[in-house]
């Protein structure tokens, strides 16, 4: 049986045989986990080895594990910054915010791959504007040249780690001041307009980027359904 295109969450820190029965379903492919999932690492590693057994191939294990405020797993876990403070660091010293964005990156993975989970959706390479609260120091920084630069080294931190990285939110979440959670923001720039958002997705695409997360955004001067919809996206 091969994976199908549908990410599911589950609600406990162990599957219920419904769980089972639903993960068994053709259509399911991956599952995303919570802070609600977590006790601490000993029981995420059986959890994440019993979804893995639900199926062959073995369902793919997500989270969302960037810092900061994104940091699902804590007891157990090191307490990462949010991506903004690499960005400042790196401003006082590019070389030294270059090696934190990696080593971090490389701790980040490591701990979740040893907990056997498949991977996190990082990093994310929004830029900073000062309107989207929701985005706000989750973001390397307001320059799109400099979060190009530090989401490179923080893929390859991933990848030295034996983790695929994630970009988001394509093509841009952070000159919106709804949170994409709870509305639909709209951004009324026209392409032309974007470019310092594309810089990074340009840059990690041609260093390998292996994924990328739209955003749940409406840009409707480029297309009528939000780019997680959008075939032109």
């Amino acid at each position: 049986m091969s994976l199908g295109p549908l990410m599911i969450d589950v609600a406990g820190t162990e599957l219920t045989a419904a769980d089972r029965e639903i993960l068994a379903h053709p259509l399911i492919g991956s599952v995303i986990l919570f802070t609600r999932n977590y006790l601490d690492p000993t029981q995420l590693r059986a959890l994440v080895d019993e979804i893995h057994s639900v199926r062959s191939p073995a369902l793919l294990t997500a989270v969302d594990h960037e810092g900061g405020r994104v940091q699902r797993f804590r007891p157990g876990f090191s307490a990462l910054p949010p991506l903004r403070r690499i960005g400042q660091t790196y401003d006082t010293d590019p070389q030294v915010g270059l090696a934190m964005a990696r080593s971090l990156a490389w701790l980040m993975a490591a701990e979740l791959l040893a907990c056997g989970l498949d991977f996190s959706f990082a990093p994310c390479v929004d830029l900073d504007s000062g309107l989207s609260e929701v985005i706000g120091d989750r973001a390397f920084h307001a320059r799109g040249d400099v979060v190009a630069v530090l989401a490179v080294a923080y893929m390859h931190g991933m990848r030295d780690a034996g983790m695929a990285a994630t970009a988001k939110h394509f093509p841009g979440h952070g000159a919106v001041v709804a949170d994409s959670h709870h509305a639909l923001p709209v951004d009324r720039r026209a392409l032309i307009d974007m470019d310092q958002d594309l810089v990074p997705y340009r840059r990690l695409i041609a260093n390998g980027l292996p994924a990328v997360m739209a955003a749940h955004v409406l840009f409707p001067a480029v297309d009528a359904v939000p780019a997680s919809f959008s075939r032109r996206w």
